[in-house]
């Protein structure tokens, strides 16, 4: 099969938008594929996402844009992007050709559905403080360090959310796991997760988990890696999805593949 012009779907986590990819998306253009990364209903130039916004509504854009594309779609979704486009997968499988979730979230555990919970009513209280605590949560001291300017972008990014779209779209990322993971065994297309190894949000148990959840699917971690891997290790984000896409063995620069 050709796949030198496949489309391919990027889609951003919460709180972020489509800046976020700016370090893999060059990557997939000089690949050869045509490259999409919408701003999802709630974030960037897209609509605002009204109280009690569902998982369905983020996914419905989505799905009508990969309706346009001459063929299936390989989408690759990132946090909140992992479910969206897990989502978009499950009600349009015909549509989505392979399925890269990159520091995706799957069936919780009662503690790390309390911690989430937690989050979501400390950006209640205190919007600033909720995304002062994010950033020190993705980068670590030595990441930070090198790279300060980024740090400071993605705080930026996260401190221009409109509030409201903000907390339906956390309300979202709280729960949709829990929705989504009794349909994931009827998955079509093959799915690859992908983690960094201390990222205490989006844990290799859970890649491992949905890897073994879906009909066809496999898993990674990326070592010393916490949760911005297109940004912290756009290497091995950009060689997951080429391996997806072309359908080939797992082969990412420092990663740990099962």
């Amino acid at each position: 099969m050709n796949t030198s012009a496949a489309d391919v779907v990027l889609l951003h986590g919460v709180g972020l938008d489509h800046t976020m990819w700016h370090r893999v998306a060059p990557e997939l253009v000089a690949a050869g594929h045509r490259v999409h990364a919408p701003d999802l209903l709630g974030h960037g130039t897209a609509p605002d996402a009204a109280p009690g916004t569902a998982l369905a509504d983020l996914a419905a854009p989505v799905a009508g844009l990969i309706a346009e594309a001459d063929t299936p779609v390989h989408l690759v979704g990132f946090s909140l992007g992992a479910l969206v486009a897990s989502r978009v997968a499950l009600d349009h499988p015909a549509r989505v050709a392979s399925l890269t979730l990159v520091s995706g979230v799957a069936n919780r555990s009662e503690t790390e559905r309390r911690a989430v919970a937690a989050r979501l009513e400390a950006a209640h209280r205190d919007l600033a403080g909720a995304f002062d605590a994010a950033v020190d949560r993705w980068f670590s001291p030595r990441w930070r360090n090198a790279e300060p300017d980024l740090a400071a972008a993605i705080h930026d990014v996260l401190r221009a959310n409109r509030p409201t779209s903000y907390l339906a779209c956390y309300t979202v990322f709280t729960a949709a796991d829990a929705e989504l993971w009794p349909e994931l065994p009827r998955m079509v297309p093959p799915v690859l997760a992908i983690t960094g190894e201390d990222d205490p949000g989006s844990t290799p148990r859970m890649a491992a988990a949905v890897a073994d959840r879906v009909p066809r699917g496999r898993w990674a971690t990326v070592p010393g890696a916490r949760h911005l891997l297109p940004l912290e290790r756009p290497d091995a984000v950009v060689a997951a999805v080429l391996a997806q896409i072309r359908g080939l063995p797992l082969d990412l620069p420092g990663a740990m593949v099962p």
